[in-house]
């Protein structure tokens, strides 16, 4: 069986954490939308860990790599959520899927994909924009 989540609005945290909690339970997750989900926190503060993540590794281009793509940047997120050390874990990510806008989805699919309702917080930055910046 496979689940539709529309991340239209939705807060990457908690929409990471209903995903992984189906994923585990062995169904197949897409996300469609990708670039629209939200972070929330300080802009400034959000890009300045980003910076940070490329600085750890020293001089030059050292460090851990910084995927520039939202969809991509959003599956590797949601890979820091499941239990990567256990077989459970990576076949739960063989099956999660994300796209940008409905992706090759038919409009069938799409009309299927749940909205993840969540309290819009006051300060957030769209994942699409922070993809952009880096």
């Amino acid at each position: 069986m496979k689940i539709y989540f529309d991340a239209d609005g939705a807060v990457l945290g908690r929409l990471g954490s209903i995903a992984c909690k189906e994923l585990l339970k062995g169904k197949e997750v897409a996300i469609i939308n990708a670039e629209k989900v939200i972070i929330s926190g300080n802009e400034e503060e959000i890009m300045a860990t980003l910076a940070n993540w490329r600085e750890k590794g020293g001089i030059g281009l050292k460090g851990p790599r910084v995927l520039r793509s939202p969809d991509r940047l959003m599956k590797r997120m949601i890979r820091g959520m499941l239990p990567w050390d256990r077989p459970k874990g990576r076949d739960a990510y063989r099956r999660f899927r994300c796209y940008l806008g409905k992706g090759p989805l038919s409009e069938a699919e799409v009309k299927l994909a749940q909205k993840v309702e969540v309290k819009r917080p006051i300060k957030f930055v769209k994942l699409g924009d922070i993809a952009h910046r880096i």
